[in-house]
C-alpha cells in the first residue's frame, strides 16, 4: 500500500454531504492522511460554510445546500491528488495522571478474573504505551485511544451502566478512553483522572486533538486529591511535549 495516498471511496450521505472513506482499519498513517486531507480542505473552503468532520477512517464533507454529487466528488478528488506525502505536522504528547485504585477502577477485579492477569499487571500494561488519539466523540471531549496492548483487550459491557463518573478511564474492545463528563457508558472502568478534558468555557473546549498522543501516568489516591486541589486553584500544569512524527 502506498503510505502517502490511499484508494478512497466517495459516497453520498444525504443530499448535502459526501462521505470519504479510507481502508477500514485503525492505522496511524491513515489517521495522519485524513488529518492532512482535512487541513487541505479547510484551506480550500476557508471562506465557505462547509462543515468537515473526521473519524477513524472517514471524512464527512457537508455543504450548506443540496449538492450535485459527481461535480463535488471530482473537486474533492482533485484536492486529494495534490497531497504529496504524509504531513509531519506537529502533535502533542500529553501525560495524563490516572489513579488505578479499586475505588476508581471498579472493573479491575472483574478484568483480573476474565483476563487471568493480576491487577498490577493490567495497570503496568496499560501505562506502558503511548496512545494515539484517533477520534473524539461520542461525547464532546471523549478520547478514543488506539493501539492498546492485545493482552488487555476486552469487549464493552453487554448492558451499559447508567452513570460513569467524569474522568473515568476505561477499556472497550481494542481501545482505551476517558469519560469527559458523567454519562451512561459500557466500557470497563480501570481508573480515574482528575484532569478536566472538556470545558465549554474554554477555547477550544477540548485541549487534546486528533493526532495527539496520550501517556497515562499512575498516581496514588493521595496524589489524585492533591492534583484535584491544584486544579481548583489553577496551579497544576499538565505536562506536554511536542511530537514530530
Amino acid at each position: 500500500m502506498n503510505r502517502n495516498t490511499f484508494d478512497l471511496k466517495y459516497k453520498s450521505f444525504g443530499d448535502k454531504s459526501i462521505l470519504v472513506e479510507w481502508p477500514t482499519i485503525i492505522d496511524d498513517q491513515i489517521l495522519k492522511n485524513i488529518l492532512l486531507y482535512k487541513s487541505e480542505l479547510d484551506k480550500k473552503f476557508r471562506d465557505s460554510k462547509i462543515y468537515i468532520k473526521t473519524s477513524y477512517n472517514s471524512l464527512l464533507v457537508t455543504y450548506p445546500k443540496k449538492i450535485e454529487k459527481s461535480s463535488k466528488v471530482l473537486e474533492l478528488k482533485n484536492i486529494y491528488i495534490k497531497i504529496k506525502k504524509i504531513n509531519n505536522k506537529n502533535f502533542n504528547r500529553w501525560e495524563i495522571p490516572v489513579c488505578y485504585d479499586i475505588e476508581f477502577g471498579k472493573d479491575l477485579i472483574f478484568l483480573k478474573k476474565s483476563l487471568s492477569i493480576e491487577i498490577e499487571k493490567i495497570i503496568s500494561i496499560h501505562i506502558s504505551k503511548e496512545y494515539r488519539v484517533f477520534n473524539i466523540g461520542f461525547l464532546p471531549g471523549f478520547l478514543y485511544l488506539g493501539e492498546m496492548d492485545k493482552r488487555i483487550h476486552y469487549p464493552r459491557k453487554d448492558k451499559p451502566l447508567l452513570n460513569i463518573e467524569k474522568g473515568s478511564v476505561g477499556i472497550g474492545g481494542s481501545q482505551t478512553g476517558i469519560y469527559p463528563n458523567n454519562s451512561p457508558g459500557g466500557w470497563n472502568i480501570i481508573g480515574k483522572t482528575p484532569i478536566n478534558l472538556f470545558d465549554i468555557n474554554k477555547t477550544p473546549p477540548c485541549f487534546i486533538k486528533a493526532g495527539d498522543k496520550v501517556k497515562f501516568i499512575s498516581i496514588s489516591k493521595k496524589e489524585f486529591k492533591l492534583i484535584s486541589i491544584q486544579l481548583e486553584s489553577n496551579i497544576y500544569k499538565l505536562k506536554k511535549t511536542l511530537l514530530n512524527d
